[in-house]
Order: C-alpha cells, then structure tokens, then sequence
C-alpha cells in the first residue's frame, strides 16, 4: 500500500461540524481552505472567517493552541474554487440536505485533482447516492467519513465505502486518519445513519418509551443512565439537550423515512412533549433550555405531569441502587429482571431492547460485532458496547429471557432473535468477533498503523494483551519490558491509584532507574492515563496531623532526588504522557530525558491550588529555563522570562493540551506529540532506542545559575499587591504566591547573581515545608481530598 501524503485539506461548509475538523486538521500540521457560501459587500469570505474566529471561543476549544488558527483559510465557492486543485483531501460538510450535497458536487468536481480524495462528513445520508452525483471518474475516490461532535476529542470517525470506492484508498485514508489525526475507525456499510447513531439513537428512543410506560421521571431516569450503567455523566436526557433536540429529532426522522421495513419502524417517532418544546424552540443547552434548564443556579427538569419545570432532584431507589453495586453481571441482571420495582424493570428493558435490536441488525449495519461495541465506546462514550455486556451477563442465560419477553409481548418489537445467537456462547474469541453475513469470527485489520498499537482498546472476551516481561517491581512501580518491541528498553509503570506519587513510587524510580543504567539501553515511563496526578496527598494530610515535618521535608528531597535521578540519568529517559500529568507528575515528564506526548495531555503545576508551590525540583528547572533564555537574550535580562513562568505557577496554570505545554514550557518544541494515544508506548521506546544509538548524554548539573533574586521578588510582590487590593487573591493566596515567587527567583539574593542548582532545590524545598506547617494549607489539602475542588481561604 502506497503512503497516503495530504499536504493540504480542503473543508466544505463552515459550520459547526467542517469548522471543528477544520480546527482538529491543523492541530495535526495539516493545513486548512474552508469553504462556505459568499456573501455580498466587500467581505466575500465573511461566513468563514467568521467561523474561523468563532473557533478560539469554543468550549471544550477544538484548537490544540490558539496559534494554529492562523493555518486555515478562508475561502468562498464563487471566486476560489481554483484553490481546490490545491487540496489532496477534500471533506464536504455542508446541511444534511441531499440535494444541496449534490448540486455543491456538480459544482466543484472540475476542480478536483485527479489524485484527491473526496469525502462527505455526513451522519447518515446514502453515500451510494451521493456518489451518483460525482464524475465516474471520481467515485473510485470518493466515501463517507462521518467524524462525531466535537471533532477533536470524540475518537470515533465512521468509513463508508459505496460499491465503486477503491479498496486501497480506504485503507491509506483510515491509515492517516488513525495515525495522524489520531481516530478510531469503523468500518460502517452504507445503511441510514451507520453504526454508532443507528443504535445510540435506537437506544434514545427505547429510554425514552420505557419512562413513559414506566412513568419515570427525566431527571430519575438521568440518575440510572449515567455512570452507575457505565454511560457517560450526561446519561439521556441531558445529552439530547447537548446534542440539540432539533438534531435528535432530525436523526429520528431520517430512520422513519429511511427504515420502512425495520421491524421498530413504529418507535421511530418523536414523542408529543418533543414535539412541544422544538415547536417553542426549547432546543436544548444552545437555547438554553430544553428538557432542562437552568434558573439562577438551580437545575430544572421538565415535568410532564404539571407541564411546567421543578427542581431536579431525581434518586435511584436503594433496592435498586443495592443491583447496581452487584459485580456479577450475570448476578446483576438476574436481579434486575426478577425485581418489581419500576426502575429495575426500567433498567432490563432497555438493555433487553438494545440487545435484541442489535442481534436483529448486525448483518445489516456492520462487518462484526466488534465494530458495533467499539462505535457505542467511541461515539457515545459506553464502557462496553450492547454486545460485550450481554456476554459479560451470560450469554445463553440473557437470549432465553429476551426470547421469552418476545413471545410474552414485552418486548418493543415481536422479531425474533436470528438463530444464530442460540448457537453460540458470545460473539467475542481470542480469534476474533462473530461476523453475521459470514457466520464465521472476523479478526482485527491487518493495516501496518495498527501495528503501532501495543496495546489498542479490546473488547470482553478477546486474547488477553501482552504483559511483557518483569524485570523488577516494588509496591510502586513495575519495570518490564516488552522483548517483541526491544528487550533493552525498560518500561516503568505506576501501580498507585491515580498514578499519585508517594514514596513507593519515589524509591521504586529512583531503583528502576539504577538498573536500567546497569542493566539496559533506556527508560520508558508509561501507563494508561493518566500520566501522574502529583504527590500523595492522603500521606502529605496523615504526616501534617501528625506533626512529621522533619519527615516530611525528607520526603520533598526524595521527590526532588527522583526529578534529578531522571534528568541525569546515564540513559536516556522518556516519558510517554496522556491524560492528566500535575504536580509531581508534571515535574517527572519536565526532569525526562524526552517528552513523548498525547494531543490530549493536560500538564501542569497547580500546587497552588492546595497552598503549595512547586518542590519536586518544578520551581528549579523553571528558574533554570529562564537563565538559558536570558543567555541568549540581548541584555540578559532574567526577570523577562521569570515573570510569565511566576504567572503559569501562581495561577496553577494547566495546558489543555500537549501543543500548550510546549507554549508554557513544561515540554520542549523538540519533543515528540502523537494524535493517537495507543502509539504512545510505540513511539517512546523507539525515541529511547534513537536517543541511545545517538550516544545520550544527561545534562551536568548547573553551578552557575543566573537568578532574578530580590528586585524579581519585589516586583512580582508589586503584581500581588494589586490583585489583592482589587479583592483577587486572599491574604493566603498572597503568601503563596510570594513564596513561589521567591524560589523562582532563587532566593533573598542580589539581583543577577549566580547560584547553583541544588541551592534553588534547597530554597524550594525550605518554602514549601513552611506552608505545610500554615493552618490555611492543611485546610487547602483537606479539602481538595474530600471534595476534590480548591478552597479559597
């Protein structure tokens, strides 16, 4: 398979949706035409540049930094239509109209390059039909590629090929989209709305048909359909309000005129109170009100039965709450069907419908049942798919009572179940997941960029993942390696809850790196996400009631050993970081050797947030980067650099993302930022095994330390005042923010001069011992354990 090379996008449609890839495209170094209608004036571009600077106020922000917006271009359909032959991938994502869809094809076809690929992000419109509207020559090039909302953080992109599609330009474009925009793919067949929205939304409407025959509440109905099933937080009906309930009910009236023949064609309708509040134009959370609202700092939910809004307020029931803390599925289940109670007959019946929909649907909707499980992790954020919580429950225990609810009329459709799932024992094997169409189990793709998943999300009942091989471990952390990727590059993982460091972990890295130095090549710290949530604060809490300062302070010149353990290691060390990397965390991937990162990193100092500053060595090497900065500065002003970095600590600054960490200077421009986070372990190894054929050599410890000292100190003192003169920051907030001023600075020491490294360690370690023995921050640290919120003392 040739190497697909995209150079340039092109975007059809500033909308929400094409302006949202647009973004996720140039986080990835793709740069952006987006395209939308002209406009009359002397502005022909203005729908799309309005689009492009609605981007930098989105939240969740769909920009990775908001420097990449420079990167895309606007553009308009009547006078830069040329700037398509441009484009090596061309993405239409204009309204779900399928004569609007067409007509922009005749359009622009003549101006598409005879090598680009053609893509329409639609969300379930017949890419056989859209196909017919491009030249014959085109259509070998041309697929659905339906990204989900919002385009950078939801992983799921849907693939749908139509009959003339090109089998290896499929896979080149599910190679680029899997490794450098980092998706999960799923390979969707050409049936209204695919996979992940033809069960989410059947899931939707079976929630919704149930609280009624039940006469639930939404908001009880919320409590049941969130985590405690493993949904996401917004559970049903605060996600329709998300979503939009206008789009809800353009999806549902997409599968009524579509799926004549779907043996639920009859639940495909909109319920009356629906209806009502889209006639009024209560849409959801864009109209800031739907099924809820929000009123002062209340939370609102629609009550049918009064026609008007309560208070939200709605409870699991305790026998019911008892089920759900069941840990046998099969256990669980049987207690949910055998109960009496209106929300555990709730609960089996949408799990019953949902099973027996997909049952009924697989051959139709997708290749296996694999793809169906993973599209509802990916599109609606389930812990498990339909399919692996049914075989986690009992396989032939779960067929027989859905088999009998059909026969006794309970169920939402009188199909039967297909013979095949009486045949079998689950649908998930070490060899693969059971394909309808072909009787037979279907493995996973072959595709060379999967190969760069060591570890790719699996489903219940698939062979279990390598777990390497142990070299050592200790109550904190586990060194292994995995010989299949290199014998000689060692892995550390955490096994502390959270990652949080204490000193397990602490005496556990500084060992495993002691024997990788004599043992192997190089240094990997990896594991799920997250990456390190900071120091163990439930032992930080126990010590301070306990009065163990001395200890205490022992234990901070551990934490700064350990930084300095692996930034000056004889091999290189790389830090492979996902997710949430605070505190201590943050100054580990600092102290690495390399950085390799996930888009999706959130990197920060926020010991500010608990009264504290930074003294695992983060105060240090901030203070440090401001002295080589101010080394290659004209007038060598170190101050000039101190201050932005005070402000990132004062304020607990955290990155969204690995691009920001670069911009705040808790990783380097030379590290390495992967869009996929399954490569992550990948990559890392291959960068320890690059960095030691290079001849890695660790840094030597600085002696001569240009430091801001007191006018750095009296200045940012200058900043605190006014802010807690405007009634910003309290009289604690001050004292902290002072003393991370103070070790930034290196200390009560004339301006300019030169200090070493351990005496800034030093200075660090002394303030952060005097605010732990504060009143103020005990209660800060007490606090955020109990609620896991700041307090504001």
């Amino acid at each position: 398979m040739n190497r697909l090379v995209i150079r340039k996008v092109a975007v059809l449609g500033a909308g929400v949706m094409g302006a949202q890839i647009a973004a996720h495209c140039v986080n990835a170094d793709v740069p952006v035409v987006l395209f939308d209608l002209p406009t009359d004036g002397g502005k022909p571009n203005a729908i799309a540049d309005k689009a492009i600077a609605a981007l930098k106020k989105l939240d969740p922000a769909p920009l990775g930094a908001k420097d990449r917006l420079g990167f895309i271009e606007a553009a308009n359909y009547a006078t830069d239509l040329e700037k398509l032959r441009e484009a090596d991938l061309i993405i239409e994502a204009i309204a779900e109209k399928m004569e609007w869809k067409l007509d922009l094809y005749a359009k622009v076809a003549p101006y598409l390059r005879e090598d680009a690929i053609f893509a329409s992000n639609t969300s379930g419109l017949s890419i056989g039909k859209l196909s017919e509207g491009m030249p014959a020559a085109v259509r070998g090039r041309f697929c659905g590629i339906h990204f989900f909302n919002p385009p950078r953080y939801m992983p799921l992109v849907e693939l749908i090929p139509t009959v003339d599609t090109d089998p290896a330009m499929l896979d080149s474009l599910e190679t680029w989209l899997t490794g450098r925009l980092g998706k999960s793919i799923v390979r969707a067949k050409d049936t209204p709305n695919f996979v992940a929205n033809r069960v989410g939304v059947y899931s939707i409407l079976a929630v919704m048909h149930h609280t009624a025959r039940l006469g639930l509440g939404f908001d009880e109905v919320d409590a049941l359909t969130g985590p405690k099933i493993g949904r996401p937080k917004s559970a049903t009906y605060r996600t329709a309000d998300v979503v939009g309930l206008d789009t809800l009910a353009h999806v549902v009236g997409t599968m009524k005129a579509t799926l004549p023949n779907d043996p639920w064609h009859a639940m495909f309708e909109q319920p009356e109170w629906l209806k009502a509040l889209i006639a009024k134009g209560a849409l959801g959370q864009k109209t800031r009100a739907g099924i809820y609202r929000k009123q002062g700092k209340q939370i609102m939910v629609l009550d049918l039965a009064s026609a008007d809004y309560r208070a939200s307020g709605g409870e699991i029931a305790p026998e019911v709450a008892e089920i759900l803390k069941l840990r046998n599925p099969a256990e669980k289940f049987a207690r949910l069907r055998a109960s009496e109670h209106p929300q555990a007959q709730f609960l089996w019946s949408i799990f019953r419908d949902v099973f027996h929909y997909c049952a009924v649907h697989l051959g139709e909707i997708a290749d296996n049942a694999r793809d169906v499980d993973l599209a509802m992790r990916w599109g609606f954020g389930w812990a498990q798919g339909p399919f692996e919580t049914w075989q986690a429950a009992g396989w032939r225990d779960i067929a027989e009572a859905i088999r009998a609810d059909i026969e006794a009329g309970r169920a939402t459709s009188s199909a039967p179940l297909p013979a095949w799932v009486f045949e079998r024992d689950g649908v998930h094997e070490a060899a693969g997941s059971f394909s309808a169409t072909e009787s037979a189990l279907k493995p996973r793709s072959t595709l060379s960029v999967y190969g760069r998943q060591l570890y790719p999300e699996q489903v219940l009942g698939e062979a279990a993942p390598d777990r390497g091989e142990t070299i050592w471990e200790n109550d904190g952390v586990r060194l292994w390696c995995r010989p299949d990727q290199d014998a000689r590059i060692g892995i550390v993982s955490f096994k502390s809850k959270m990652h949080a460091i204490g000193d397990e972990v602490m005496d556990g890295l500084i060992e495993a790196v002691a024997r990788a130095e004599r043992d192997l090549d190089g240094v990997v710290i990896w594991h799920e996400a997250p990456f390190a949530v900071g120091a163990n604060l439930q032992q930080v809490a126990e010590a301070c009631k306990a009065g163990q300062f001395d200890m205490l302070e022992k234990v901070v010149a551990k934490f700064q050993r350990a930084s300095m353990t692996l930034k000056h290691a004889q091999v290189p060390v790389v830090a492979a970081v996902q997710g949430m990397a605070l505190g201590g965390g943050c100054e580990f991937l600092m102290h690495s050797g390399h950085r390799v990162m996930a888009l999706e990193s959130y990197v920060g100092l926020v010991e500010a947030g608990v009264g504290l500053i930074p003294a695992g060595a983060g105060c240090k090497e901030f203070a440090l980067q401001a002295h080589r900065l101010a080394q290659r500065a004209a007038g060598g002003d170190v101050f000039l650099y101190v201050q932005n970095m005070f402000q990132t600590i004062a304020m607990a600054t955290v990155a969204k993302s690995a691009l920001e960490a670069v911009s705040l200077g808790f990783a380097k421009p030379s590290d390495d930022i992967v869009f996929n986070p399954n490569e992550l372990l990948y990559v890392a190894i291959r960068r320890a095994r690059a960095m030691a054929e290079a001849g890695w050599r660790p840094p030597m410890v600085e002696r001569a330390v240009k430091v801001a000292g007191r006018n750095g100190i009296a200045t940012c003192e200058l900043m605190l005042m006014n802010m807690a003169e405007g009634g910003f920051i309290s009289e604690h907030d001050y004292k902290v923010a002072r003393a991370a001023a103070t070790a930034l600075c290196g200390g009560e020491v004339d301006t300019n001069a030169k200090v070493s490294e351990q005496w800034i360690l030093d200075v660090e370690r002394a303030l952060f011992v005097e605010l732990l023995k504060t009143e103020k921050t005990q209660q800060r640290i007490v606090h955020m354990l109990e609620t896991g919120k700041p307090l504001r003392n």
